[in-house]
């Protein structure tokens, strides 16, 4: 009896082991808060499915997917006609929620900063080396700026949110357009790097003086000061839902591809360092065992995922995109 019953066990645990499945995923640390909740969310109510996402940056998630190490990758950058051409896997975008890119600084004595995007463009050059210099208090009249010296902070990844960040600086000025660019990694001419959000948030919290972009939820969450942002109307506005809402209601018609730029958007309370982040899909799953699977996740994400993401204060795709995405992904082999 007892050789039956364990034979029995045996065998139940080689049909529960062969239904299992496991996803493997990596990319952007924007969003990570977020796809950490939802995939913990998905597969508690898929029993078996386990989804393993690795928050290493956008650019070692482009590679990780695109040379098939991982089930799907996740940027926030879109990769442009050269990446998707050379990729050896074809991929979809399909956009997730959308965020703010805040500058969160630590300056002691200063609760509140305005920044143009001039005096954060010259900041990240080098131009601007001091607290007190003349364009930071232009942009903050009435506040007591320190003579400290300023520690500029980046990402040392390859990363989306340098990406969207660089993307915001290249329209503001000139001289970083034609200099270090837009990429995920930008040829930094100052500062010191921290890997991930995370790593950038920890070094501005522990180094008085300095100054770093991090993707709003980790500044709520690490409960660093972060400044307002002159949009393209004139106004200072604090990273937010709503202003990164407006930000993409600029985008009349979303292309077929959903690679798209919101940063330095028109409107009176936009954002304007905000952007769209992506989960980037083979068109032919690396596993074919996996493909309803990431269908049905993807799915689920846009008909329920999206109501938890202002919980964590990302914004969720607006209603016409949900339903654009939904037809992609309905059209998914």
């Amino acid at each position: 009896m007892k050789k039956t019953l364990v034979a029995l066990a045996l065998v139940a645990f080689a049909l529960g082991a062969a239904q299992a499945q496991k996803l493997t995923a990596a990319g952007a640390t924007f969003p990570y808060p977020i796809y950490s909740k939802w995939f913990n969310e998905y597969s508690a109510a898929h029993p078996g499915v386990e989804i393993n996402y690795q928050s290493i940056g956008s650019g070692g998630g482009i590679r990780q997917v695109t040379t098939g190490v991982v089930d799907f990758g996740a940027s926030d950058m879109p990769m442009d006609d050269a990446a998707l051409a050379a990729s050896k896997i074809k991929l979809i975008h399909i956009p997730t929620v959308m965020g703010a890119v805040v500058p969160v600084f630590n300056v002691p004595g200063v609760s509140d900063l305005r920044f143009s995007g001039s005096t954060l463009a010259d900041i990240y050059l080098g131009k601007i080396s001091t607290w007190d210099d003349a364009a930071v208090a232009k942009d903050n009249p009435g506040v007591k700026l320190p003579s400290q010296k300023i520690i500029v902070v980046h990402r040392s990844d390859g990363s989306g949110t340098s990406f969207i960040f660089a993307d915001y600086l290249s329209k503001v000025s000139k001289e970083w357009a034609g200099g270090p660019g837009k990429s995920t990694s930008p040829g930094w001419p100052t500062g010191v790097g921290g890997k991930g959000n995370e790593g950038v948030a920890g070094l501005v919290r522990q180094l008085p003086g300095a100054i770093g972009y991090v993707e709003l939820i980790y500044a709520l969450q690490n409960k660093i000061n972060y400044a307002a942002v002159k949009n393209e109307a004139g106004n200072y506005v604090k990273g937010s839902i709503e202003g990164v809402t407006e930000a993409a209601a600029n985008v009349k018609n979303m292309p077929a591809d959903y690679r798209v730029s919101i940063t330095d958007a028109p409107g009176a309370n936009t954002y304007p360092i905000s952007s769209f982040t992506y989960l980037l899909i083979p068109a032919t799953p690396i596993n074919q065992a996996n493909a309803s699977t990431i269908k049905d996740m993807l799915s689920w994400i846009v008909k329920s995922g999206e109501g938890e993401a202002s919980s964590l204060s990302y914004a969720p795709l607006p209603s016409s995109v949900q339903e654009k995405v939904l037809k992609t992904v309905y059209a998914m082999k």
